[in-house]
């Protein structure tokens, strides 16, 4: 059964809410209550899809398995079409419901609502996008961009385009071309390629692109005419296919073409197919992973059943996964403060907060969660709300995402002083005091 977003306003309504699957949108006292921020509709729906259905899915596991240590979870979709009012809309509305955390999926929700969670004291987890700057926890209590920022992404492809020439060294009066969706989302990697390519003596040449991004002539025409040796492209949705088929179009080369993890899905290629063959993006660590634990879990215990939300055939692919982790973060989050406040009791957005602070996903506990050979460790600190920076590069066969990179870390001596200036500067003109080592313990 495919889950509607829920929508409460008659007794009607209730009626049929409490038919599905899931559990009431309005949150029991004695549930923990998810609000599921998605975009089944619009231009980037078929991006969208794909990781609410896993989002949701892994909520629905956690619920047939007992719940979070016996708490049952309830949630609400709500649909944001991608558009910052319509997301603000979302918050304002699901808020007030007993909301642990906010999880935006959007760039541009998540900077309208930083200075909003920490009035309301809701925690934002922003998984893979949002500020870059927030790893920095003393300055951004309430948002958590776990397992990686648009900073990491960056530089992970310059460390692997570095690679293929043979060093940073063979950088140097390289051309690197960003074509970027014109939004915070496409703007977020500049600082970090501005400085490596300082470091390094490559040109940098950038190349917005109007949302959604289906007209893309004239920027490739300037990738035609300026030849650069590599073309970074930070896209989402119909934007990135359409991106894919223009270098088709123009004859650049797609091997020399590197996509940040929005850009680097199944529904980016499977309209160019072969034509696509050779495109690598950067991963969010995991990739096509339909034969991971977690997914045949999902598989075995959900569609197995009838109850799986989308097409068991999205189960594994790369955005579904994206998906399941992401609200993986959630319940683990819940769970680390259960430890601290009370085992089967339903805790704040606050307590949450804390939880997601001290988050301790040794490999142990992820090969246990079914995310053996998906994720590497995540350890969460006051101070660092990422907890790790590592990631890797996939390549598109034809048919499907192949890993075609080592391991690759972020460089922490580059990432650290641009995200403490970024952060110092927010602190700054938000008039916010970095917090105490005192406040690091409450």
């Amino acid at each position: 059964m495919k889950l509607k977003t829920l929508v409460v306003g008659t007794a009607a309504a209730a009626a049929l809410i409490g038919a599905t699957f899931s559990t009431p949108a309005l949150a029991q006292a004695k549930e923990q209550f998810f609000p599921v921020l998605v975009y089944r509709t619009g231009p980037y729906a078929p991006n969208g899809v794909p990781f609410a259905n896993g989002y949701v899915d892994y909520l629905k596991l956690v619920n047939a398995r007992g719940g979070i240590n016996g708490v049952k979870i309830s949630y609400e979709e709500c649909e944001t079409g991608y558009a910052t009012d319509k997301g603000v809309e979302c918050y304002e509305r699901l808020k007030g419901k007993g909301a642990t955390v906010f999880q935006p999926l959007s760039t541009g929700i998540t900077f309208a609502l930083t200075e909003k969670a920490p009035v309301d004291k809701i925690p934002l987890i922003t998984a893979g996008y949002g500020r870059s700057e927030s790893q920095d926890g003393m300055v951004f209590k309430w948002n958590f961009p776990i397992a990686g920022t648009y900073w990491v992404a960056a530089d992970a492809l310059i460390q692997q385009i570095a690679k293929k020439e043979g060093g940073l060294d063979k950088l140097k009066g390289k051309k690197i071309a960003l074509v970027y969706h014109d939004s915070p989302f496409g703007k977020e990697p500049i600082p970090l390629l501005t400085e490596r390519s300082k470091l390094h003596g490559f040109d940098l040449q950038l190349l917005p692109v109007t949302a959604p991004g289906v007209e893309q002539k004239s920027t490739w025409l300037q990738v035609r005419q300026s030849r650069p040796d590599y073309v970074l492209l930070w896209g989402w949705g119909v934007m990135n296919s359409t991106a894919l088929k223009e270098a088709v179009a123009t004859g650049y080369p797609r091997e020399k073409m590197y996509g940040v993890w929005w850009a680097g899905a199944e529904p980016d290629v499977k309209d160019v197919g072969a034509g696509a063959k050779g495109y690598n993006a950067v991963t969010m660590q995991h990739g096509y992973e339909v034969n991971s634990k977690i997914a045949q879990d999902v598989l075995k215990e959900l569609h197995g059943k009838g109850q799986g939300t989308g097409p068991k055939e999205e189960v594994g692919q790369v955005l579904y996964m994206r998906g399941l982790m992401s609200a993986m973060f959630a319940i683990e989050g819940v769970k680390r403060a259960q430890e601290r406040f009370g085992k089967g009791k339903v805790v704040t957005g606050e307590q949450a907060r804390w939880g997601y602070e001290n988050l301790a996903l040794d490999q142990k506990k992820l090969d246990a969660l079914g995310f053996a050979g998906v994720l590497r460790p995540i350890s969460t600190s006051c101070a660092d709300h990422m907890g790790a920076n590592w990631a890797r590069v996939h390549t598109w066969d034809g048919a499907k995402w192949q890993f075609s990179s080592d391991w690759l870390q972020a460089d922490e001596s580059i990432l650290k002083p641009l995200v403490k200036g970024a952060a110092d500067k927010y602190a700054a003109e938000k008039k916010i005091e970095r917090r105490t080592p005192a406040d690091c313990q409450s």
